[in-house]
């Protein structure tokens, strides 16, 4: 059973590695629930799932990741969210 455990540690380094910037998305008083669940299904591909709790915790917390990857992937991503009227920055 150790073995499990070793294993799992060097997925996570592996996705770390790749994983070094996040889109933060940010709460505001403008955007509907509706509106930020249906900008990330589109703009993130996230599941209609993912993007409510995503909109749950930005509303609560006052902001939540929803992507991680290279700057170069995010960038985009990040853009669009933006286009869309929605408070997003790229983080590392």
């Amino acid at each position: 059973m150790s073995h499990f455990p070793e294993t799992e540690e060097e997925v996570e380094v592996e996705i770390g590695q790749d994983d070094k910037h996040a889109i933060i998305l940010y709460n505001d008083e403008v955007n509907t629930f509706d509106h930020v669940i249906n900008s990330l299904v589109q703009v993130c591909k996230h599941n209609e799932l993912q993007a409510e709790q995503i909109a749950f915790i930005v509303h609560t917390k006052g902001k939540c990741d929803v992507k991680h990857g290279s700057f170069e992937i995010l960038k985009p991503i990040c853009r669009s969210l933006q286009n869309k009227g929605l408070s997003a920055v790229i983080e590392q």
